[in-house]
């Protein structure tokens, strides 16, 4: 037998070793990186790995155009991947969009003048920063703010840096479109070039998508022109990949059915809870506080003990919905999705920049059912790019149209609130639409939302429970057969009414798969963060407060008053506590009406509900009424005492109004003309006195 020498052996060895790396690959080594792994702590700032330094990510990905995006709902973070598909798919631009939390400012005065940024930035609130663009913000705005190579705004440190720039806001707030005019404001004093106009949508006017389309053409046109970009025929370029997995089953333990990370999947929730890591809370108590059949109202108290989770007072409490099973299935049954619908699929972003929305491997049916925002309003520009993907020619005509024609699609589609997958069976609901590649899809419809509600209840009484009042919302549109129904509420309802007893709840006709993904909401639970909110009672209980909140607005006042009759029961000097409260009828949704009863007994005189029952009477009253015919009262509250003034409810009228009236009670009560009442009223926002929590 011949024998082995030196050289046979360790040649033996490589090859064995190679042969056990071979087979253990994926195994033991070479595992793919789970983005979702450490999404818990992504949110505290805690990214190992990545570079904050954005020209140098810019640098590493070979990108000449980065999409900045200042997003609470999602829809700028839409607006950015829009523009970034479209730059690169219609003028070559080789783009990138980033998230502002993720990076780095002081390196702006490095940016080249061959490179460009765009900010697409919606204004949150009462004029304030997105929660990812709180640090941008504050930085860029700064009086003696200082970059990389030490320049100061007098030395103009931006004089390279091209912007594009396009806000996001509501014209029935104070503050319309502020956070996009004070970062041009600063960007251009800091030398900056800005290319086209700075774009602002309006979400009260009904025409935020509009005021995009309209606002990106002529900035397009004029980018070209500045940086000699040449237009060529859009084609489509996806930007994931899908891959069926026929090697994984859908109940595998590491296909992701709807958790939002991997400690979720793995069972093991931990904190810190924010808004990229929900806790799935206990449900320990829910009810109906109307007295009409027609409408609901919920009450609920979430359980929060031993998580961690704090709240303050006049904070706000985050719910993360699942989509109701019908708009499940509409989605899935449209696209030709039905057989496949629980196939596992990994998703991959074919660009080193591209974040895959959700973790994977996933399934069709989870993807659509807990990430995506399928009930949403389809937009043109989506609708417009589906068209190519039309099962036949005079399909695809119809679609064309629907995104060429801004009043056809007026006409057809968006006075009816249509979601997406509703404007795919209108236009043909004979054949499927299972050209649409998937990846589409998720770049189209974007990331499902929490929806947020004014904490109800008060930190000082009940830390470990966060109370939630929520009226669910089913809008009839008028001359349509479609009703848009709340995603979150009726979720909500479901729940409420499986904790009393339903086995199979379907408010309004819905079902929802309410005990969550591998049954881990079972006994009724749902996902929940807290988000803190500048919305507060004076640190001073002696201090009067008067507050607007008629039909849900009423909610965070509840917390306020709970909390100031437990101060009073404590034996502390509580201040006069009036609170204007408005609904339709004192026999059908006069919220907490009992309660209000007990508050009294606590607080005593310091107490005053002031009422506003609109249809009880053949003329309509409302609580900005009240406000008027009590405006002694609350001139001297706020002139002699400095008192604080509280509005919670509907911007679009109610507040407005309210606004208005306060305006003219101290123009009457001080003497001074109305233009100056409505001045003190602005100074009051500025200084803290005049606090708002609104919704349009």
């Amino acid at each position: 037998m011949a024998q082995l020498d030196t050289l046979d052996l360790i040649v033996l060895a490589v090859l064995l070793a190679g042969t056990v790396a071979y087979f253990t690959k994926g195994t033991y080594w070479g595992i793919p990186k789970d983005p979702y792994a450490v999404a818990y702590s992504s949110a505290n700032g805690a990214k190992a790995g990545k570079t904050r330094n954005i020209l140098e990510k810019m640098d590493e990905s070979e990108k000449n155009c980065v999409v900045f995006y200042g997003s609470q709902t999602g829809t700028a973070e839409d607006y950015a991947s829009r523009l970034s598909k479209e730059g690169s798919q219609r003028f070559g631009l080789k783009t990138m969009v980033a998230d502002l939390e993720d990076y780095d400012y002081e390196n702006l005065d490095t940016f080249p003048n061959d490179k460009l940024a765009v900010f697409v930035l919606a204004t949150y609130g009462e004029g304030e920063p997105t929660d990812n663009a709180v640090d941008f913000y504050e930085f860029v705005i700064k009086e003696d703010v200082s970059f990389s190579n030490g320049g100061g705004v007098d030395e103009k440190p931006l004089q390279n840096l091209k912007f594009v720039a396009f806000g996001l806001g509501n014209n029935t707030y104070e503050h319309y479109n502020s956070m996009v005019r004070r970062v041009n404001d600063a960007l251009v004093k800091l030398g900056a070039s800005r290319i086209g106009t700075a774009g602002e949508g309006d979400d009260g006017a009904g025409t935020m998508e509009e005021d995009f389309l309209a606002w990106k053409e002529p900035m397009w046109t004029e980018l070209s022109e500045k940086m000699g970009l040449e237009e060529r025929e859009a084609v489509y370029e996806p930007v994931f990949s899908i891959t069926e997995r026929d090697d994984l089953d859908a109940n595998a333990d590491e296909v992701y059915l709807g958790e939002p990370n991997k400690h979720h999947l793995e069972g093991s929730q931990k904190g810190p809870y924010n808004s990229h890591n929900p806790y799935i809370a206990p449900i320990a108590e829910s009810r109906e506080v109307f007295t009409v059949k027609d409408r609901n109202c919920l009450h609920m108290e979430i359980d929060i003990k031993g998580s961690n989770l704090t709240y303050q007072t006049g904070d706000h409490i985050a719910v993360w919905p699942t989509n109701a099973g019908v708009e499940v299935d509409r989605m899935i049954n449209v696209l030709g999705l039905s057989e496949k619908r629980h196939c596992v699929i990994s998703v991959k972003g074919l660009d080193p920049t591209a974040k895959v929305p959700f973790p994977t491997p996933t399934t069709y049916d989870a993807a659509i059912r807990y990430h995506m925002e399928i009930c949403g309003a389809a937009s043109r520009q989506f609708v417009s790019s589906l068209a190519p993907f039309a099962p036949n020619e005079q399909t695809k005509a119809e679609m064309t149209r629907l995104g060429n024609d801004k009043d056809y699609f007026s006409d057809k589609v968006s006075s009816q609130y249509l979601n997406i997958a509703q404007v795919l069976e209108k236009v043909d609901s004979v054949n499927k639409w299972s050209n649409i590649p998937f990846s589409i899809m998720i770049e189209g419809i974007h990331k499902i939302q929490p929806r947020y509600y004014s904490i109800s209840s008060s930190s000082l009484v009940q830390k470990d429970k966060i109370s939630i009042t929520a009226v669910v919302e089913t809008i009839r549109v008028p001359g349509s057969e479609n009703i848009v129904k709340g995603v979150t509420t009726n979720y909500l309802l479901a729940l409420k009414q499986k904790q009393h007893g339903d086995p199979n709840p379907d408010p309004h006709g819905l079902t929802y798969a309410i005990t969550g993904p591998r049954n881990k909401y079972n006994g009724c639970h749902v996902p929940v963060h807290v988000r803190h909110s500048n919305f507060k009672l004076p640190s001073d209980p002696s201090k009067p407060i008067i507050m607007i909140g008629p039909g849900s607005g009423v909610a965070p006042f509840r917390g306020f008053i709970q909390e100031r009759a437990a101060q009073a029961e404590a034996g502390e000097k509580v201040g006069q506590t009036i609170l204007f409260y408005g609904c339709r009828k004192s026999s059908e949704d006069f919220l907490y009406k009992e309660e209000w009863e007990h508050y009294k007994q606590a607080l005593g005189s310091s107490f005053t509900l002031i009422t506003a029952f609109s249809r009880e009477q053949r003329e309509k009253v409302y609580v900005q009424q009240r406000l008027q015919e009590n405006a002694a009262l609350v001139n001297q509250l706020l002139e002699k005492e400095k008192g604080n003034f509280y509005v919670c409810g509907d911007a679009s009228n109610m507040a407005r109004a309210v606004s208005d009236v306060l305006g003219k009670i101290v123009s009457e009560q001080r003497g001074v003309s109305i233009e100056k009442g409505e001045e003190i009223v602005k100074m009051m926002r500025s200084s803290n006195q005049y606090q708002e929590d609104v919704w349009s």
